[in-house]
C-alpha cells in the first residue's frame, strides 16, 4: 500500500438553518480544499461523498453526481456514502484505500448536511431511522434516550454516583463550550458554566440540554493524494497512517459490553494496528460528543483512561489543551456543531489544522504531530477511527 496524505481542506461555518443547497455548501467547501492544494476540478479523478439526509431535508438525492457536476469535476465517478454520523469518515476511510492501492492519484472526499434546515421535530424523526426502526423507535428510544440508558447503565457499571456522573458530564460541556468559543467555523459560539449546564431543562435522564449536540448544517471536505502527488503539492502533507471501521447491530445485540461500544473498540484496535501507534501517541483528538456521556464511553474506549476514569480526567483538566490528550479543541459535535454527513470529514478537517498549527490560538495544541478521529454512526452500527501524523 502507497502512503496517502491530506493536501488540502476545507469547510463552511457549521450553523442553524443556511439558505444554500446541499450542493452549494459542498461546492463551498470543496474549492477552499482545492484552492488550498493548489489543484484544479479536473485534477480529480474520484469524488466520495457522505449524507444522510439530502432526501428528506431538501427533496434532493444522487447529491454526490451534482456536486460533481457544480465544482467542474464533470464525468467522473461519484459515490454516495451513508453511515449516520459517520458516513463522511467511512467515504474518507475509502478514500484512502483507493488511493493507497493505487487505483486512484487524487480524490476529493467529504460530507454535507442540511439537518438543522429541517426542524426540531423532522429532525429527530429522521435521526431515529439509524437505531433500529422495528423495535426501538416504536418503543420511544430516540438518541437522547440511548445516551441517557448508557449514561445510568455506566453508573450501576463503574459506581460511579450519579450526581458525580452529572458533574463530569457538565465539564464535558463546559470545555466543549470554551474551546467551540474561538473556533470561527462553530455553530455554538458561547460560554456556558457547570451551573448553566446542570440547570439547564432535562431532555432525557440524566441528559440535559447542554449534554446535547445541536442540528446543524453545514460542508466539510477533504483532497487525499498519494505521497508522492503530495510532495510535489505541498511542504506540509497530512498522512492518513491509520483507519478502522467496524459495524454492530441494534443495542439488543450489543448487550455483553454496554456501556462499551464494542464497534468502537474493534476499529480502533485497527486504527492502533495499522500506524504502529498506541493511546499514550495520540496529542489531539475529534471524538464523538453527539452527548457527554459519549465523550465519556469514547475516551476511555479508544485507550485514553481505564473504564470508568474518564470523567475525572475531564475534572482534572487532563483531556484538555495541555493535559494528556486534548480531546475536542474545535469545540466537538456539542459546539463547534453536527452536520451528520460532514461531521466526520469536518473532524478530519480539525486534525489536519492542529498539525499544521493554523488554528486559532487560542484552541492549539502546541507542538501536536499526532491526530485521531472517532465517529459513531447510530447507536454503536458504525465506528470509524482514523489517525493522522505530521509528514514533514
Amino acid at each position: 500500500m502507497r502512503k496517502v496524505a491530506v493536501v488540502g481542506v476545507g469547510e463552511t461555518k457549521f450553523s442553524g438553518p443556511q439558505s444554500k443547497t446541499g450542493v452549494e455548501l459542498f461546492a463551498e467547501a470543496a474549492m477552499d480544499a482545492l484552492n488550498g492544494s493548489n489543484l484544479k476540478p479536473r485534477d480529480i479523478q474520484a469524488l466520495f461523498v457522505g449524507n444522510v439526509l439530502g432526501d428528506f431535508s431538501e427533496a434532493q438525492g444522487m447529491v454526490q453526481a451534482f456536486a460533481a457536476d457544480n465544482i467542474g469535476c464533470t464525468g467522473i465517478p461519484a459515490s454516495r456514502f451513508e453511515g449516520a454520523c459517520a458516513s463522511s469518515s467511512m467515504a474518507t476511510r475509502d478514500a484512502f484505500v483507493w488511493v493507497a492501492s493505487g487505483f486512484y492519484d487524487i480524490v476529493l472526499v467529504g460530507g454535507v448536511e442540511r439537518a438543522a434546515t429541517m426542524g426540531t421535530p423532522l429532525a429527530t424523526r429522521t435521526f431515529s431511522m439509524f437505531s433500529d426502526s422495528r423495535y426501538e423507535y416504536p418503543s420511544g428510544i430516540t438518541f437522547p434516550a440511548i445516551f441517557a440508558m448508557l449514561a445510568n447503565l455506566y453508573v450501576t457499571t463503574y459506581n460511579v454516583p450519579l450526581e458525580r456522573l452529572k458533574e463530569q458530564m457538565a465539564k464535558v460541556s463546559v470545555q466543549s463550550y470554551q474551546r467551540g468559543f474561538f473556533n470561527k467555523k462553530a455553530h455554538l459560539r458561547k460560554q456556558v458554566s457547570m451551573e448553566d449546564v446542570l440547570k439547564s431543562y432535562m431532555v432525557s435522564t440524566p441528559i440535559q440540554l447542554h449534554d446535547s449536540c445541536p442540528f446543524s448544517d453545514g460542508a466539510a471536505v477533504l483532497v487525499l493524494a498519494s505521497e508522492e502527488v503530495a510532495r510535489k503539492l505541498t511542504d506540509k502533507p497530512v498522512f492518513i497512517t491509520g483507519v478502522g471501521q467496524s459495524s454492530s447491530g441494534p443495542l439488543s445485540s450489543q448487550q455483553d459490553y454496554l456501556p462499551r461500544i464494542r464497534a468502537r473498540e474493534l476499529a480502533a484496535k485497527q486504527s492502533y494496528a495499522m500506524s504502529g501507534l498506541k493511546p499514550e501517541d495520540i496529542d489531539c483528538c475529534e471524538l464523538h460528543d453527539c452527548f457527554s456521556i459519549a465523550s465519556l464511553i469514547a475516551a476511555e474506549s479508544l485507550g485514553f483512561w481505564e473504564y470508568g476514569k474518564s470523567g475525572d480526567a475531564w475534572m482534572n483538566g487532563e483531556a484538555d489543551i495541555g493535559g494528556k490528550v486534548a480531546i475536542n479543541p474545535s469545540g466537538g459535535l456539542k459546539s463547534k456543531g453536527h452536520p451528520v454527513g460532514a461531521t466526520g470529514a469536518g473532524q478530519v478537517c480539525e486534525i489536519v489544522k492542529q498539525l499544521r498549527g493554523i488554528v486559532e490560538k487560542e484552541r492549539q495544541v502546541e507542538g501536536a504531530r499526532i491526530g485521531m478521529t472517532d465517529t459513531l454512526g447510530g447507536d454503536g452500527g458504525t465506528l470509524v477511527n482514523i489517525i493522522l501524523e505530521r509528514g514533514w
